[in-house]
């Protein structure tokens, strides 16, 4: 594949996550931002129940957030989300780039599907089965560090299994076909994914005692659906935008009647 044709597709990966992001930024803000003002309310409640116990400060006397709630749940979250947005089209841009052509005969909008469930499976939907997202301030300060540090260990992992799976895959379906080998490698990855849940440490201290398990199911629940939308949206958008860069015809020439031109591979 041409650098030429590289670029294009890593703008088109960028602009394909811009929109993505727009709309994952809409349903973290209506799912979303409910659950994360819920779980405040609730910090915030047990901090004067603390400080009428005799322990913690007054919540006057607590240092104020150098950003109010407003902006973090409107500009801030907007921003934080559309960056995301971008990044992530972009790395997966030229993941498909790499990935089209080899993982099997498909057109770029097959591939550019293909390439956002896999990448919605490895990097969110079994890190977040092992170590699930948690609102802000209901687990322990003094093991944010740790949990980040597995949390992340787990998202590589999970990447590392992924490709080993389309690897043997790809290797598997000369001896025992597509469906077999596709079988194969998926049944090893869901093998090797449940010894690594079982062998990881688990983030027992992530959730302070008594904190509202509706309100954790809605948090956790509204995660997992901004980064479905976001997948989805850029898994079609950024389909449609790779197969017209790469079905069309080079400048200046026409193709003949009844022709069709080839994807790049």
């Amino acid at each position: 594949m041409h650098a030429s044709t590289i670029r294009g597709l890593l703008v088109r990966g960028m602009l394909a996550g811009l929109i993505a992001g727009l709309f994952a930024f809409a349903v973290a803000y209506v799912v979303g931002e409910p659950s994360v003002d819920g779980s405040i309310a609730v910090e915030e409640a047990q901090a004067v129940q603390e400080h009428h116990a005799g322990h913690g400060a007054p919540p006057s006397q607590e240092e104020e957030e150098a950003v109010s709630r407003p902006v973090q749940s409107t500009a801030g979250l907007a921003t934080g989300v559309l960056v995301y947005g971008v990044a992530l089209g972009g790395i997966a841009a030229l993941a498909f780039s790499f990935a089209l052509g080899r993982v099997g005969r498909f057109s770029p909008r097959a591939t550019a599907a293909l390439l956002a469930a896999a990448a919605f499976t490895t990097v969110c939907l079994v890190p977040f089965l092992k170590y699930p997202a948690t609102p802000p301030a209901v687990g322990n300060p003094d093991t944010i560090g740790k949990r980040t540090t597995l949390f992340f260990l787990m998202i590589l992992l999970s990447v590392l299994l992924g490709v080993a799976a389309v690897i043997a895959g790809r290797r598997l379906a000369r001896r025992l076909g597509n469906w077999n080998a596709t079988v194969a490698a998926g049944a090893g990855f869901v093998a090797v994914t449940a010894a690594a849940f079982v062998f990881l440490p688990s983030n027992d201290d992530a959730v302070k005692v008594g904190f509202p398990a509706a309100l954790l199911w809605e948090f956790r629940i509204a995660s997992l659906a901004v980064q479905a939308m976001l997948w989805t949206v850029f898994g079609i958008v950024f389909g449609m935008l790779a197969q017209r860069l790469l079905t069309s015809p080079p400048a200046g020439a026409e193709a003949a009647p009844g022709t069709q031109v080839p994807a790049l591979n």
